[in-house]
C-alpha cells in the first residue's frame, strides 16, 4: 500500500506540473500533440480532438508534447510560430504550478496542525543564548538578516551554516531586542547549538493568517532546496546523498510504516508534508538554468526577447540534448546510490 501511495504522490505532483505546460499552451492557442503521465510505452491512450492522452509504462516523469517544441514546424499553432512571451508563459508555467500546488497542501497542513512559531521555551546553561541575556517566551524573529517564520527555520540555518556567527533578532513583550550568538560546537548531538530550547508547540491561527503561513511555508521549502542544492554545488555535501526516486520511494515508505502506529490521520498529514517538499523541491530544480530543464529553456527565450531574434534552434536543441544526457546520467548514478544503500 505504502508503494501505491508513494507512486500516487509522484503522478499527481507531476501531472499537474505538466498540467501548467497544458494549460497555458491551450491558452496561447499552441497544438498539443500528447499529454501522458509517465516514460515509455503507452499502456492506455485516448485522442480527444487534436490531443492524445496517454499512460506510460514507467510511473516516474510525464510529458506535454508540442507541435514545434523540439523542431522546427510549418503549422501555425506551433509552439515556435507563438511569441516569445507566450513561450516564456508555457515553459514558466510547469514550475510555477508546482509552487501552487505547494501553496494549497501547505494550507491544508497549517489548517489541521497549525504553525511551529519560533518562540523559545528556554535556553541552556552555558551557551551564548544565556550569556545573550535571552529568555522563555523569546520570539526570534530574524537571524543574519533572513525573516524567520517557524522554528525549524531556526535549526535549519544553523545547520546550513554551521559555526557562523548569528545576529538574531527577537521580539519580547512587543519590544524588539538584538543578540550575537557565538554556535558552539556539542560532541553528544554531533551540531553546532546557540543554547535555545523548544517545545515545538504548535499554534493554530485563523483563515487569513493560514493563508499567509501557507505562503510562508512554500518559501521554506524553496529555500532549503536552495541551500541544499548550495551544499551540494561546494562540496559540503556529496552526490551520493543525494535521493531519486528510488530513495524517495523509501522515505514515503518509512515515514508510511512509521505514521501508522499514529492512526490514518496523521499518514495522511505526514503524506502532505512530504508532497509539499517534493512539489515545492520539483518546480525549484525545473527552475535551474541548466539545459534540458524548463529553466535552460527560459535562459534561451529571454536572450531571445533581449535580441529579438530567434537562437539558432538547431544549437539551441544540441544544447539541450547534451544536457538530457548529463541529467540521465546522472539520474542513473543516483539510482544506482538509492539501491545500494537499500542493502547496506
Amino acid at each position: 500500500m505504502k508503494f501505491v501511495i508513494a507512486i500516487l504522490i509522484f503522478s499527481i505532483i507531476i501531472l499537474f506540473h505538466e498540467l501548467g505546460h497544458f494549460l497555458l499552451a491551450k491558452k496561447n492557442g499552441i497544438r498539443v500533440n500528447e499529454f501522458c503521465l509517465g516514460l515509455g510505452p503507452t499502456l492506455i491512450g485516448i485522442t480527444k480532438g487534436e490531443t492524445k492522452y496517454s499512460i506510460k509504462l514507467l510511473p516516474f516523469g510525464g510529458a506535454c508534447m508540442m507541435e514545434g517544441e523540439d523542431a522546427e514546424s510549418d503549422d501555425d499553432r506551433a509552439f515556435n510560430k507563438k511569441s516569445v512571451w507566450a513561450r516564456i508563459s508555457v515553459v514558466a508555467a510547469g514550475p510555477i504550478f508546482n509552487f501552487i500546488m505547494a501553496f494549497f497542501l501547505a494550507f491544508i497542513l497549517i489548517s489541521c496542525i497549525g504553525i511551529d512559531k519560533p518562540v523559545i521555551s528556554g535556553v541552556m546553561e552555558g551557551f551564548s543564548a544565556e550569556k545573550a541575556g535571552m529568555q522563555a517566551g523569546d520570539k526570534i524573529i530574524e537571524i543574519n538578516n533572513k525573516n524567520i517564520h517557524f522554528y525549524r527555520e531556526v535549526s535549519m540555518y544553523t545547520y546550513f551554516h554551521e559555526g557562523e556567527t548569528l545576529d538574531v533578532v527577537y521580539e519580547r513583550d512587543g519590544e524588539k531586542y538584538k543578540a550575537v550568538l557565538e554556535p558552539v560546537y556539542d560532541e553528544e548531538s554531533g551540531r553546532y547549538l546557540m543554547g535555545i530550547i523548544s517545545n515545538n508547540v504548535r499554534e493554530k491561527g485563523n483563515l487569513l493568517s493560514n493563508l499567509k503561513y501557507s505562503a510562508n511555508e512554500v518559501g521554506y521549502w524553496i529555500w532549503t532546496t536552495l541551500e541544499s542544492l548550495k551544499m551540494l554545488v561546494t562540496g559540503q555535501v556529496g552526490v551520493n546523498e543525494m535521493s531519486g526516486p528510488v530513495g524517495i520511494v523509501k522515505s514515503i515508505g518509512d515515514t508510511y510504516d512509521a505514521s501508522m502506529n499514529d492512526g490514518y490521520y496523521y499518514v495522511f498529514l505526514n503524506m502532505i508534508n512530504f508532497a509539499i517538499l517534493l512539489t515545492a523541491n520539483l518546480g525549484v530544480m525545473n527552475l535551474l538554468p541548466l539545459p534540458a530543464l524548463d529553466g535552460g529553456r527560459l535562459v534561451f527565450l529571454i536572450i531571445e526577447a533581449i535580441r529579438r531574434k530567434k537562437i539558432d534552434p538547431e544549437k539551441e536543441g544540441m544544447v539541450h540534448f547534451v544536457g538530457i544526457v548529463l541529467l540521465m546520467g546522472l539520474m542513473v548514478l543516483v539510482m544506482f546510490n538509492d539501491i545500494r544503500k537499500l542493502f547496506i
